[in-house]
């Protein structure tokens, strides 16, 4: 038999990598207390319940709220997730989503817990044992599907096919969208002519997913079936309301509880929820909450009949939650040959088994932060790939530092660009001012970003606040993981009293969790308050940026991901501010030619101009 691809074997290590250290860092131990798991962002605790009902197949689901400010930015959409309360066995479920201090999780067990109304009850990440199980599982059969493996080497070898010229366009398609520029145009062009693999760069505020709308309007008009999927399902959500605004017959699968009306019509269970078939689940489900009551009789304090008796009904429960996974498995597969488009984030397509069905396209959005292998679970379902993104943004969230060194923080988009023959860069950004957009556009995009007519504006819309010399030095939280800087938070507060910035218009972001705590703590509630990362993908009108690193050796730690300030600096629309200590990060050469840029095209104020 022959070896495998050595890149394969290199991603599979990494999964496994990674998988150890989810399990090592979620663990709650004597090393691992509860004080250290939130204090690293990884457990919320406690929670107050707010509602609880049984939702998608029956499994019980949980709305709760936070009662203080926590860090959450590590609790994505579709994380797994268990519920704890000190004492009691914890129990499994996925996050469906966070926003702000208010949540949703599902449960993987037959019934609520008996403690989850009491006080303290928590709930802490999990290793997700699930995906990395299926990705290992994909990697491994990869080099049995021809098509797959010939791409997977073209990405990693650079041996490009026949396959990846284009072919010409029939004929002239009446636009949907008559509005885009001709970079777009270009790029909906060759996503039509696309015979194997077409990449679009997209850097920040350019159109990506109007250009992506439009290309998949067109391939349905020309009778394509298109499989449409993005890492997060806040992305996938995005890109669907776009389709389905054109006229697109789009289908959401996966997790989908936590969706807007819009969105959550075209979900199975939103497309069946008036059908004949949902009433019949509907009996089931009650038939269910019959049985459940009857075990829930027996209380914890009974003997060895009682619990035989307690476990069968609770046997039952099970059995009919087959019946109605089993159900909606068959009612699915008949809104899947109808839908034009199918969405979903990699794992919620895989569940989908849409093998049994033939796609023309796979369109990847947010592909810069998309992991490899996650790419490579849907990657089989067809013969031609669109990956859209930026891979100067910030890329996947990797946990193993030893997976991280071998490239598994490495995006699919990042491993396809330089080897792949189609990439379009759209060229015109609509979100920001000239003189914000300006940086960016010469360091990342070599010049070749232009900025939108009505954004080109004489006056300067950027500001560098200098703490140089002020004493105003870093340091560790009081959880003792991250940094904070309380000078920073005073300017913050300076800048919101002076400049009359609209409190739902204005966001403060920076790239510590300790700052964006205390910052929450000392801070209205109206503001947006975030770490760069979890604010990737997001924009205001006004950006504040906290930059936090303040000490004598010009030690700037993660700052030297340039990315990061690529995402920091693209996100304000009319108006940044940048609070940093140019003593400290001036000594990187990125860093000084980000000072010299607002000294010449913005404005550069010193901390002795505010009266703190």
């Amino acid at each position: 038999m022959p070896e495998k691809h050595p890149q394969i074997i290199r991603l599979v290590q990494c999964i496994e990598l990674e998988e150890q250290e989810q399990v090592n860092r979620y663990k709650l131990n004597q090393q691992h207390t509860l004080k250290s798991l939130k204090a690293e962002g990884l457990a919320l605790h406690p929670i107050s319940i707010t509602r609880k009902n049984f939702g998608y197949a029956d499994y019980p689901e949980i709305s709760f709220r936070l009662n203080f400010p926590m860090e959450t930015s590590l609790f994505k959409d579709g994380a797994a997730i268990e519920c704890f309360y000190a004492g009691e066995e914890p129990v499994k479920g996925i996050l469906i989503g966070l926003d702000g201090r208010s949540g949703e999780f599902r449960l993987f067990a037959p019934d609520f817990p008996d403690w989850i109304e009491e006080d303290g009850v928590g709930i802490k990440l999990a290793p997700d044992l699930r995906t990395t199980t299926i990705m290992k599982t994909v990697m491994g059969n990869l080099e049995n599907n021809k098509p797959a493996f010939e791409l997977f080497c073209q990405l990693h070898d650079g041996k490009t096919t026949d396959a990846s010229k284009t072919k010409p366009i029939a004929k002239a398609i009446p636009l949907y969208n008559k509005n885009l520029n001709p970079s777009q145009l270009e790029a909906v062009e060759a996503i039509i002519q696309n015979e194997q693999l077409t990449i679009v760069h997209g850097p920040p505020g350019t159109g990506k997913t109007s250009t992506l709308v439009e290309a998949i309007v067109q391939l349905v008009k020309l009778g394509k079936k298109i499989l449409v999927s993005a890492p997060s399902n806040t992305a996938v959500d995005h890109i669907s309301k776009g389709l389905i605004t054109a006229g697109v017959q789009v289908l959401r699968v996966g997790n989908t509880s936590k969706v807007d009306e819009t969105i959550f019509q075209h979900t199975p269970e939103g497309r069946l929820s008036n059908s004949k078939q949902q009433k019949e689940i509907k009996q089931l489900k009650i038939r269910a909450e019959e049985f459940r009551k009857m075990a829930l009789k027996y209380k914890r304090s009974f003997g060895k009949a009682e619990r035989e008796q307690r476990n069968l009904l609770f046997k039952e429960v099970r059995n009919i939650r087959e019946e109605i996974k089993k159900m909606q498995a068959y009612n699915e597969e008949k809104l899947y040959q109808e839908a034009e488009v199918i969405a979903g984030t990699p794992i919620g397509l895989y569940d989908a088994k849409l093998n049994r069905l033939s796609f023309d396209s796979l369109v990847i959005d947010e592909a810069g932060q998309c992991i490899e292998p996650l790419a490579w679970c849907i990657i089989p379902l067809v013969n031609r790939y669109v990956f859209a993104g930026d891979h100067f943004q910030l890329p996947p969230t990797v946990l193993s530092n030893e997976a991280a060194k071998l490239g598994f923080n490495r995006s699919i988009l990042e491993q396809a660009i330089s080897n792949a023959p189609h990439v379009r860069l759209l060229d015109t950004q609509y979100r920001m001012r000239k003189s914000i957009a300006g940086f960016s556009g010469n360091y990342f995009y070599k010049g070749l970003l232009k900025t939108a007519p009505h954004l080109l504006d004489p006056e300067p819309h950027i500001v560098f606040i200098d703490t140089a010399g002020s004493g105003f030095n870093e340091i560790h939280g009081t959880d003792g993981t991250s940094l904070q800087n309380e000078g920073e938070l005073q300017i913050v507060k300076k800048i919101l009293e002076t400049e009359s910035l609209d409190p739902l218009q204005t966001a403060i972001i920076s790239p510590y969790a300790g700052q964006v705590a205390a910052a929450k703590e000392q801070l209205p509630n109206s503001l947006r308050i975030s770490t760069i990362d979890s604010f990737q993908g997001q924009e205001k009108m006004n950006i504040i940026l906290s930059l936090v690193r303040s000490n004598e050796d010009g030690d700037i730690g993660f700052l030297k991901d340039y990315r990061r300030m690529n995402v920091a600096i693209t996100r304000a629309k009319e108006k940044l501010f940048v609070i940093g200590d140019s003593a400290t990060i001036g000594n990187d050469p990125f860093y000084n030619s980000f000072l010299s840029y607002v000294e010449k095209q913005g404005i550069y104020k010193t901390v002795w101009e505010f009266e703190i």
